[in-house]
């Protein structure tokens, strides 16, 4: 054997492939940290459309992707998803109606519509798709006719209760199939006229999961009979009895020479009162607060000063002036989120910010029914924004904002909502009982328990 061949190593057997030696720890991250590398140079190279336009930033390492959702109502500004809502309604064959006037910055998301010109005149509305019924409540939201959260909801409850009565299951069609697919284009329609409420949106669940759970034994006449005595049991238990316990809970709250603050106008707030002082014969006066443009603070007078009690009048901007002398704060409420926060009538946030300032307490009558399980800190992102032109005020025959869409440095904001922290309310009056804030999470998953 050679000098070469006796110092060299044996190799491996002929036939047999050399193994490969193991990496170390170090080595191995570096290799994958080269093919991350790697695979993120190929993205880059095909550019932004191979990133799904949806999904939000890269999570957390171990944290899955979350997709987010957002309501049509707050995407006015992004023209797919328009282009998505208008094909929507082209399938329901519902007109799409158009925005009105330049909108401020910070709410371009949302729609602006205008009340002086007839909604009729602004999109033709097909007779063979939409009940009359439906046509005629729509108007009646559009043109501001019906407000207020438990108006708008027992006016839809019965029109759909009409449009039960109307309907006929077509041949070879399931009723719960059929039915829910009917209602979708009227809802459409509806929201297009003015953007559903949260008290609306919970009563619309409730009866498309009511038509959906009908046993298919059933003839379509008891079907239907069956849906508008549901209709009529959710009306009674949800809003007229709910508003008979608020009014007795609230009478604890309400003490003989007390100075009451309320805001705007309340359906449950006006009962609450007249109740206490017809029924229980408290002694107390109120002090109505109002704001324009609405002025709904004058039908709130109207009514309390019928029912003889001693009112005060004042505008927001005099709360105060007013405070010192009040002794609680009752406001009505549109919706409570998930989080607390109570949705109400614009203005709403001030006047708990100076109460709280006043220490004066602050109670919101609400029904269980208005609960959302939306989650909103500001009032920007989900709101709903009022004709502009109702900010125009006369004054002695002349209009200071008028001609104001001409003019490209000026916009216009009527705010409908605002929200309030819950830290700014003491206590929610409602038909369970007299909770906090915190509990609107408790109360809500008990609701879907019960459902």
């Amino acid at each position: 054997m050679s000098r070469a061949g006796a110092g060299a190593e044996p190799g491996p057997p002929d036939g047999v492939c050399p193994q490969a030696p193991e990496l170390s720890r170090e080595e191995k991250l570096q290799l994958r940290k080269e093919k991350k590398q790697q695979k993120k140079k190929k993205r880059s190279e095909k550019g932004p459309s191979a990133e799904p336009a949806e999904l939000g930033p890269s999570p957390e390492p171990g944290q899955p992707r979350v997709v987010k959702r957002l309501p049509e109502h707050v995407q006015v500004d992004d023209p797919a998803a328009q282009r998505k809502l208008a094909k929507k309604l082209e399938r329901q064959q519902v007109p799409l109606r158009q925005d009105y006037g330049t909108k401020v910055n910070l709410f371009s998301h949302l729609h602006q519509y205008s009340r002086k010109k007839p909604l009729t005149q602004q999109m033709s509305i097909p007779s063979t798709v939409i009940h009359p019924a439906v046509v005629r409540l729509g108007l009646q939201y559009s043109q501001g006719i019906i407000n207020g959260s438990n108006a708008r909801c027992i006016a839809l409850l019965e029109v759909f209760k009409q449009l039960i009565r109307d309907y006929s299951t077509p041949p070879n069609e399931e009723l719960s199939r059929d039915l829910v697919a009917k209602l979708k284009p009227h809802i459409s329609f509806l929201n297009q006229c003015r953007p559903l409420s949260a008290s609306m949106g919970n009563a619309i669940k409730f009866l498309k999961k009511e038509i959906s759970c009908l046993p298919d034994t059933l003839r379509e006449e008891e079907a239907k009979e069956k849906l508008q005595d549901t209709i009529d049991k959710y009306l009674r238990e949800k809003i007229v009895l709910a508003a008979e316990a608020i009014s007795r809970s609230a009478f604890e709250k309400i003490n003989d020479n007390d100075v009451i603050l309320v805001y705007g106008c309340s359906s449950l707030v006006n009962r609450t009162l007249c109740d206490a002082h017809a029924k229980k014969g408290r002694a107390f006066r109120v002090v109505v607060v109002d704001s324009r443009p609405r002025l709904e603070g004058r039908e709130t007078l109207r009514r309390l000063v019928r029912q003889g009690i001693h009112c005060t009048y004042v505008m927001i901007n005099a709360i105060s002036y007013v405070l010192p002398e009040v002794s609680k704060v009752l406001l009505g409420a549109h919706a409570l989120l998930a989080n607390g926060s109570v949705m109400s009538r614009v203005g709403t946030s001030q006047i708990a910010l100076v109460s709280k300032a006043y220490n004066v307490p602050v109670l919101v009558c609400c029904e269980t029914y208005k609960f959302c399980e939306r989650v909103q800190t500001d009032s920007f992102v989900s709101n709903e924004l009022d004709d502009p032109d109702d900010l125009i005020v006369l004054r002695k025959g002349q209009a200071q904002l008028g001609g104001w869409a001409e003019n490209k440095s000026l916009r216009l904001l009527n705010l409908v909502y605002d929200v309030t922290p819950p830290d700014l309310v003491d206590l929610v009056i409602t038909d369970l009982g007299m909770i906090p804030c915190t509990s609107v999470p408790v109360v809500l998953r008990v609701k879907n328990v019960d459902q």
